[in-house]
This record gives structure tokens, C-alpha cells and sequence, in this order.
């Protein structure tokens, strides 16, 4: 995900910067209003938008983003700019954070907002996950996942899966063969607030693994998290399994 930073403070937005590019973000950054609204043109996904600007009020970039478009926008705040927060959230801002803020935290709200406004996070042009064709399902070997009507099928066949377990297969299945790590998992496909016990993610792992029929679709990386994979002996381009001579 690429996103945009419109902050001025070079002690600032180096560690913001540095701290995204750890989580997979794509981080361009602008140190005025002026270039921020610019650099809005080339359609990020999110804009982090600091209120404190040298050469305009951050509280206007976020009037003007707005006008002309639904990009997600963070604000990034003062603890004592609380009118300035709410006239923010007023003019279109979907969340704020407020300094001092960790990346964690920043990452957590970035994903929360992404969640919340998922129909305006990809451009048009953007090239589908991989296995897929258009916005038909996701093939992968004999599985095939289709997230408009949230149904998974293999082999041929339905798998009936619940919510969360759609949800997790969905997102492991973004990027096959990668690594996602338990509290990438845990922040997306749960909540980035969620205080349960993380053996929740172990117990919908284990019932994927049942209801895919071969523990092989999700194998774990010892002491990071899981990865989607094919299993061995199937094509990896959604076409059948070939029959053995």
C-alpha cells in the first residue's frame, strides 16, 4: 500500500517513514500543503496529514482533499488541538493520532480506516492478486475463492466456511507464498484492538487446514506466523490437477 505524508518535521517523518516501510508500506512524503495536494494527484491509497504546515492550515488540505476526493485521510495531531481534531472529523478526516503516537499505533489506525473505507483503497488500474483474473474468483491449484460471494470452493466442490475463516483464507491468499506474521493476521483479519488470547488464530488455522483437507495449504513459519501455499503436485495457475499416468 502506498501512502502519502504531508508533514514538514524531518525528526518526524523519518521515523514515521522508516517505521511503515517495516509493516510493507510505501511511504511518499511532502513537506507542504502545497505538495501534499500535488502529490494527492498520483491517487495514494491513504494520506497522513499533519495540521501544523508552514505555508497553509492542514485543517484547508483537508477541505481541498475532500473536495475533490474520497481518499482516506488520517490527521496527525497535537494532544491540544482537540477542536482542531473534531473540525477535522467534520470536514471529511476519517480518523486522527495524536503526538506522541508509536508505529504500531499508527499502523493499527491505518488499517482500521482501510478497513472501514475498502471501496476506495484501489485504483482502478490496479493489477488484481495473484491467481486471479478481473474480479472473478482467486484460483490457487484446485482452490478457488470468491470474494464478491464469499464462497470457497475445491476441487469442484463448496467448502463451508465461517466468517473469520473466510476472512483469514481470503487474506493469506493476497499474497501466496509470503509470510504473514501473527500480528499482521491478528490486526487484520480480527481487530487491531482485539485483547482475546492469539491461540484464537492457531484454532482457525487448525480448522482451515481440516476443511482445505491437507495441512499443506497453510504452513507455518516458526516463530513469525503462516503463509498460503499450493501443495505440492498441484499447478500453481488454477488449472486442475494433472491426472497421474
Amino acid at each position: 500500500m502506498r501512502l502519502l505524508l504531508i508533514e514538514d518535521d524531518d525528526r518526524l517523518a523519518g521515523p514515521i517513514t522508516e517505521g511503515l516501510a517495516r509493516y510493507g508500506f510505501t511511504v511518499d512524503r511532502a513537506r507542504t500543503g502545497a505538495d501534499g495536494l500535488a502529490g494527492a494527484d498520483e491517487d495514494p491509497h491513504l494520506v497522513l496529514l499533519d495540521l501544523g504546515l508552514p505555508d497553509m492550515d492542514g485543517l484547508d488540505v483537508c477541505r481541498r482533499l475532500r473536495a475533490r476526493s474520497s481518499i482516506p485521510i488520517i490527521m496527525i495531531t497535537a494532544r491540544g488541538e482537540e477542536a482542531d481534531r473534531i473540525v477535522g472529523l467534520e470536514l471529511g478526516a476519517d480518523d486522527y493520532v495524536a503526538k506522541p503516537f508509536g508505529v504500531r499505533e499508527l499502523v493499527a489506525r491505518i488499517r482500521a480506516v482501510t478497513r472501514r473505507t475498502a471501496g476506495h483503497l484501489v485504483p482502478a488500474d490496479a493489477p488484481a492478486p495473484a491467481g486471479t483474473s478481473g474480479a472473478g474468483p482467486q484460483r490457487l491449484g484446485s482452490l478457488e475463492i470468491d470474494r464478491r460471494t464469499r464462497e470457497v470452493r475445491l476441487d469442484g466442490g463448496d467448502v463451508a466456511l465461517s466468517p473469520r475463516e473466510f476472512d483469514l483464507l481470503a487474506y493469506l491468499a493476497q499474497d501466496p507464498g509470503a509470510v504473514h506474521s501473527r500480528q499482521q493476521i491478528m490486526d487484520t483479519v480480527w481487530d487491531p484492538h482485539f485483547f482475546g488470547p492469539t491461540k484464537t488464530l492457531d484454532a482457525h488455522v487448525a480448522a482451515l487446514r481440516r476443511k482445505l483437507g491437507d495441512p499443506a495449504w497453510i504452513t507455518t513459519a516458526r516463530g513469525v506466523g503462516f503463509r498460503l501455499t499450493v501443495p505440492a503436485g498441484q499447478p500453481d495457475d488454477g488449472s486442475p490437477p494433472a491426472a497421474a499416468s
